[in-house]
């Protein structure tokens, strides 16, 4: 029997998926679904596909909508309902698939020796021309439902049970995305509550807990959820047994790092476990908040991903996931910089996989959302926010007045990106330069200040102020010149007057450009420091942010919350691509990983 895939209209998957995983949100008994657009999938589409058969063949076709299934003919046409065995005679046959589905996005599965859905297979939505289906590797099988994901399970036992505040609490020995098992032993017991935390003192915390449950009277199960601590109050170790099945997407290991330095081991096995976390059907930001499927964090672990998984499907899923239909009327997850990242991020994709079918997929979005951010260019030609928009770049005191220095690095980048593709696509665009080459002086009149050596945050409010940001983006995307770098380096990188970057995910920029600088030792001991400053503090994952000069009573606040702070944000799992890339030294010269060198330092 030929392989056959479920099959749908390419982009449904990933929608439908990401507003499922956008909408999973829970904090302290209430929902909070993602404050941006969520794509609709399409609920009416049709699979087609014409053979030319040699003999007799025959198929069955099933799918979770309802329909029909055409065969056409020279000498007429018939249908047939889903779920029957259709036979056909030898001579051309056109097969189509017409199918509509109001709760979730339509998807077939065509069973046979000759005629089986696969890759060359065609969809239609009924307003736009024929376009290759999409599939997924993990949906092969006739009873699969591609709307259900099917997660692969782990049973953990606690490390450690304890009695205290009058209750039990149970550790693991890692967080875990996991259903935590509860087995009431009690005869006479109102039931229990659960509360999980990513910290001990989280999970002690009864009324900041972010996730508390009352196990399915059934299956004696929670909800999956982040966890590492679970604790039931007004209860004895002896009257209840705890599980956490560990809920994952199974992603091969590729590739693991050993080295005399066993902080840095130890560093390179918890940003691994962070990040495995972090990635299942798509990138997260983190397993406890958001759960969310955010740009700027997925632009990151595609540099992770590369080195550690290797997985293409798993960018692919979260492009798609990201970026939606057009018409484009907001920012991806309403932010400026982040829509920029998902252009970036489309080039590094191929780079990384030589993935060329899927470039062209996506080229013409990235072509509109372009033109989405060309509408809104002030009167110097740089991008400016509109109302709602929201500036991020970092959690970091910058002067984001008017048009912000580092948002027209990364535009600069973009268009530069826009060149390379369309040039893989075998496209000749030369407005792309045109539009970068014009940027960029743009950008060193209004932004680079002489006398302090290095570009301001922004010019319209007078105050001259630098940050790092700009500066790192100017020598990371090869802006500045070889002499701007050297003054950058000097008066921004290495000045300590300049506020330090206190998050994992822009000492990512950080980091890699002073790797691509050659300051190797200075990134050696920045890793050491920072990521063992975690693991210092009892981390068993990487932090969303993490700051060694705050208390440690106050270490897991943020955003004026208490237990704010996720614990485990695939931002901060950088080390491997450092590891990797610079001091393993497995550096990709050609697309696709078909060519590198090896420079271990």
């Amino acid at each position: 029997m030929s392989k056959s895939y479920w099959i749908w209209y390419p982009g449904d998957f990933e929608l439908y998926h990401a507003m499922k995983q956008n909408f999973s949100r829970v904090e302290r008994g209430f929902g909070w679904p993602a404050f941006w657009k969520s794509e609709g999938f399409r609920n009416r589409v049709a699979f087609r596909r014409t053979y030319e058969l040699k003999q007799e063949t025959s198929f069955t076709v099933f799918s979770n909508a309802i329909g029909h299934v055409l065969v056409t003919r020279e000498n007429g046409e018939k249908k047939y309902p889903f779920g029957k065995k259709i036979t056909v005679a030898p001579g051309k046959v056109r097969i189509s698939i017409h199918a509509g589905c109001v709760e979730a996005f339509p998807c077939a599965y065509v069973q046979g020796e000759v005629i089986h859905s696969d890759k060359t297979w065609k969809a239609e939505d009924y307003s736009q021309p024929l376009v290759p289906v999409g599939v997924c590797k993990y949906f092969t099988k006739p009873g699969q439902n591609p709307t259900v994901w099917e997660y692969t399970e782990k049973e953990c036992k606690p490390v450690k049970i304890s009695e205290i505040n009058g209750g039990v609490l149970a550790e693991f020995e890692t967080e875990l995305t996991a259903a935590v098992y509860v087995n009431d032993k009690r005869q006479k017991s109102s039931g229990v509550e659960v509360f999980c935390g990513e910290s001990m003192d989280e999970a002690l915390d009864l009324e900041h807990c972010y996730y508390s449950w009352q196990p399915d009277p059934v299956t004696n199960r929670c909800p999956c959820c982040a966890v590492r601590f679970a604790f039931i109050p007004n209860c004895k170790a002896e009257a209840v047994e705890i599980t956490a099945f560990y809920q994952y997407v199974d992603f091969p290991k590729r590739a693991s790092f050993k080295c005399s330095d066993k902080k840095l081991n130890k560093i390179w096995e918890v940003a691994e476990h962070t990040f495995r976390l972090c990635s299942g059907i798509f990138f997260l930001d983190g397993v406890k908040r958001d759960k969310w499927i955010w740009s700027g964090d997925a632009y990151q672990s595609f540099f992770v991903n590369q080195y550690l998984l290797a997985d293409p499907d798993i960018d692919q899923r979260t492009l798609l996931a990201l970026r939606g239909n057009d018409p484009m009327t907001r920012h991806i997850n309403t932010i400026m910089d982040y829509s920029l990242f998902w252009i970036l991020g489309v080039l590094y994709h191929y780079e990384a996989y030589g993935d060329l079918e899927f470039v062209r997929q996506v080229y013409p979005k990235m072509c509109s959302l372009m033109e989405f951010c060309e509408e809104q260019l002030d009167e110097n030609g740089f991008l400016v926010g509109r109302e709602n928009d929201w500036i991020y770049i970092d959690w970091a005191d910058m002067d984001k007045t008017g048009a912000l220095c580092a948002e027209q690095m990364l535009f600069a980048a973009c268009w530069q990106t826009m060149a390379q593709v369309s040039a893989a696509l075998g496209e000749e665009n030369p407005e792309y330069m045109e539009k970068y080459e014009k940027l960029i002086g743009q950008i060193r009149k209004f932004y680079w200040d002489q006398e302090k050596g290095a570009f301001i945050d922004s010019f319209e409010s007078g105050k001259r102020n630098v940050t790092r940001h700009a500066n790192i983006f100017a020598i990371l995307f090869h802006i500045a010149t070889q002499e701007e770098q050297e003054k950058i380096l000097a008066n921004v990188i290495k000045n300590d007057a300049i506020p330090a970057i206190t998050t994992p995910y822009f000492n990512f920029f950080e980091l890699d450009m002073l790797c691509q600088t050659g300051e190797l030792e200075l990134v050696f001991n920045k890793i050491r420091d920072y990521w063992g400053g975690m693991l210092d503090r009892g981390a068993v994952t990487f932090w969303e942010e993490f700051d060694p000069e705050a208390p440690v009573e106050t270490q897991y606040d943020m955003y004026g919350d208490r237990f704010g702070k996720s614990l485990c944000h695939a931002w901060a799992a950088s080390p491997i691509y450092f590891l990797a890339k610079y001091f393993m030294g497995l550096k990709f010269t050609g697309v696709g990983g078909k060519e590198y060198v090896v420079e271990p330092h």
